[in-house]
């Protein structure tokens, strides 16, 4: 069995070039679409995660606004940033990065977030909605993983997938995207007791746990559909992926399969937020 390689790098790249004729023709309309990007703090990988995201609103023709704040703002000050960002009807998403400083509600400031603005798919509203089949802009790495799975032309339906990791915007928001996609949907974590039999009886596996290579080689079954959206500093994901072209039917590399959907999902949700306007 030779397993196919879920190749979100080239998806990505595909997806720019139509993204890039799309925001060309916003322009043209007096439309430029364009993305707010809060950071608060100084976390060096956040900083490199906000400039990726810039480099690849520029890439495509969007616009890009960097909102910079120091470790040492409060909530209260964070709201405010984000409802004059909410004000702003030049800007048509608003992305805070994950994860801001322990002494701010982060929930409460995603929560802010406009929901037509939510192009980051944090706010629960946005959860809810998704869940219950309305039109909402999803968490971008499960919604690029459902992107991958949609363009492989993978078969889902009745299928048994295990989602490990609960996460609010990867873990949850995964397990109630492929429960819409008709898949029978099991959700497990750190704590699960006796994971490796739950996961040997699934046909479709994401790992979001956050662990290196939490998920053994051998707790996979023969043809399963196997996505790691992990990435750690080790360059491994969390599913030990050594045997995958023999053991998987299809699986995503690491790095380049989960990754660069989720940025490319993020301006692609920023796109369609600002083509809304067209019809208004």
């Amino acid at each position: 069995m030779t397993a196919i390689i879920l190749d979100g790098k080239k998806l990505a790249t595909l997806s720019e070039e139509f993204i890039k004729k799309e925001v060309s023709m916003l322009v043209s309309a007096g439309i430029t679409p364009t993305l707010a990007t809060i950071l608060v703090g100084h976390d060096p990988a956040s900083e490199t995660y906000v400039k990726m995201k810039r480099n690849t609103c520029k890439r495509v023709g969007m616009e890009s606004i960097a909102v910079e704040l120091p470790e040492s703002t409060t909530t209260e000050e964070l709201l405010k940033a984000i409802n004059d960002l909410n004000s702003d009807v030049n800007v048509h998403g608003i992305l805070l990065q994950h994860p801001t400083p322990s002494h701010i509600d982060e929930r409460k400031c995603f929560d802010a977030i406009d929901i037509e603005k939510d192009v980051d798919g944090v706010t629960c509203l946005g959860f809810g909605n998704m869940s219950m089949g309305i039109d909402a802009y999803g968490s971008c790495t499960p919604a690029g993983i459902v992107r991958l799975i949609e363009h492989y032309e993978l078969k889902v339906e009745g299928k048994h997938a295990v989602v490990v990791g609960r996460s609010p915007i990867l873990g949850k928001p995964m397990a109630m995207m492929l429960l819409n996609l008709n898949a029978t949907v099991t959700i497990c974590h750190s704590r699960t007791k006796n994971i490796d039999s739950i996961i040997k009886q699934a046909d479709l596996i994401v790992g979001a746990v956050g662990i290196p290579e939490f998920i053994k080689t051998e707790w996979i079954k023969e043809g399963a559909i196997v996505i790691d959206a992990g990435f750690h500093p080790e360059k491994c994901g969390d599913i030990d992926l050594s045997e995958m072209d023999n053991i998987s039917s299809a699986y995503t590399p690491v790095p380049g399969g989960v990754g660069p959907m989720t940025i490319n999902t993020l301006i692609l949700h920023t796109m369609k937020s600002a083509k809304k306007l067209i019809n208004k």
